[in-house]
C-alpha cells in the first residue's frame, strides 16, 4: 500500500511564498538603486529607509526619472510580507539628447512596480502636453480596493526644435 506524501509547513510556505512572488511580478524596465537613507533601526531584518531609483524611461531616450519611496523593515519588510507606504516622490530629468523611437501615446504607464505581496502597486504615468511641447510624469500608488490620493509629479520641457510625436 502506498502513503501519500507529507508536506511540511516549511515547504508549503516556500511554495506558497513563490507563488505569491510570481503573481507580482512585472515586466517593467529595472531600476538602478541610487542610495538609500535608514529611517529607524530594526534589530531583525532590514532596517526601515527610504530607497532612491533611477528609471530610463524606454519611450524616450536622454530622460531619467529618480522615484524616492519609504520601505518597511522589520521581520515582514525583509521576507516581502511588509506593505509599503503609499508615498512617493518623482523628478524626471534631461539626462541626454532627447529622441523618440517612435510616436509616443497621449498618456501611458512607463513603470510599475510591486509595493506589497498582493494587492499595492507603485506607478508612474507619462502624459504628453503638446500644446507646452511637455513631458509630464505622475507617480502615485493604487490598492486593488481602493486607490491612493498620494501622488506626485514632474515635468520635463523638451525643445521646440524637437516636437513631441504623438501617437494618434
Amino acid at each position: 500500500m502506498r502513503t501519500p506524501p507529507t508536506c511540511t509547513f516549511a515547504a508549503l510556505l516556500r511554495t506558497t511564498v513563490a507563488a505569491l512572488c510570481l503573481v507580482g511580478a512585472t515586466a517593467s524596465p529595472a531600476a538602478d538603486k541610487i542610495g538609500s537613507v535608514d529611517t529607524a533601526f530594526q534589530w531583525l531584518g532590514r532596517d526601515h529607509d527610504i530607497l532612491v531609483e533611477a528609471y530610463d524611461d524606454p519611450g524616450v531616450s536622454g530622460v531619467t526619472c529618480y522615484v524616492s519611496r519609504a520601505r518597511i523593515g522589520g521581520i515582514k519588510g525583509t521576507l516581502g510580507l511588509a506593505e509599503d507606504r503609499a508615498e512617493a516622490s518623482i523628478a524626471c530629468r534631461q539626462t541626454g539628447p532627447i529622441a523618440f523611437a517612435k510616436p509616443l501615446r497621449q498618456q501611458q504607464e512607463i513603470f510599475s512596480e510591486r509595493m506589497s505581496l498582493l494587492f499595492k502597486r507603485l506607478r508612474v504615468v507619462r502624459m504628453v502636453d503638446a500644446e507646452r511641447n511637455t513631458l509630464v510624469y505622475l507617480s502615485y500608488s493604487d490598492k486593488l480596493i481602493d486607490g491612493s490620493p498620494q501622488n506626485s509629479i514632474t515635468a520635463v520641457p523638451v525643445d521646440r526644435a524637437t516636437p513631441i510625436p504623438l501617437d494618434k
